[in-house]
Parts: C-alpha cells; sequence; structure tokens
C-alpha cells in the first residue's frame, strides 16, 4: 500500500452520500463485484483530507466540488491526492476501515 500523509491523520469520511439511498438487495449482489476505489482528496484552500469510497472516483470530485452540503462543502475545492482500486466494494470499505 502507498503511504501518505493524510494515512496517519483524523478525517473525515463518509460511506453514503447524504440523501442517497442503498440500491434494492438484487442490485447490491451485482455492485459487490464492480471495481471499487478507496481515495483521498485534500483541500486546495486549507490543510484538511477526506478520505472515501467510490466506483467512481472523478465523478465523485466533481460532486464533491459542486453538490455535496456536508463537510466537503465547507472546505471547497478538493483535488484527489490518492486513489487505490479494488476489486470489490466489500474490499474497499475494509480497506478504509483499516485507516
Amino acid at each position: 500500500m502507498v503511504e501518505h500523509p493524510a494515512v496517519n491523520r483524523r478525517v473525515a469520511s463518509s460511506s453514503l452520500a447524504r440523501g442517497a439511498k442503498k440500491a434494492p438487495m438484487y442490485c447490491r449482489a451485482f455492485m459487490f463485484y464492480m471495481t471499487h476505489y478507496v481515495y483521498i482528496l485534500k483541500s486546495r484552500s486549507v490543510n484538511k483530507y477526506y478520505i472515501g469510497s467510490s466506483e467512481n472516483p472523478d465523478r465523485r470530485l466533481r460532486y464533491h466540488n459542486t453538490i455535496e452540503k456536508g463537510f466537503t462543502s465547507r472546505y471547497r475545492p478538493w483535488k484527489i491526492v490518492f486513489k487505490n482500486e479494488f476489486e470489490s466494494k466489500n474490499r474497499s470499505t475494509n480497506s478504509r476501515a483499516k485507516d
């Protein structure tokens, strides 16, 4: 695993976007086998980091920089400083929990 300064800091993260709904059970079973990423964002305005997971980190970055109303909205703009690909959402979530 690649070392990054944000890994040793306390950072914010979110497992589900606010207002988002969980996929139906049959959909979740399919998503279990899709490629998933863990990513680290760094604020360009202050020294803050955010750890997240998504199947499309670039699209998620656009969301954080425009629509998101939570933690990330206060420290815009963000840039991706690290991303790691996993074979499933389950593996990416387990990796994120270890950080």
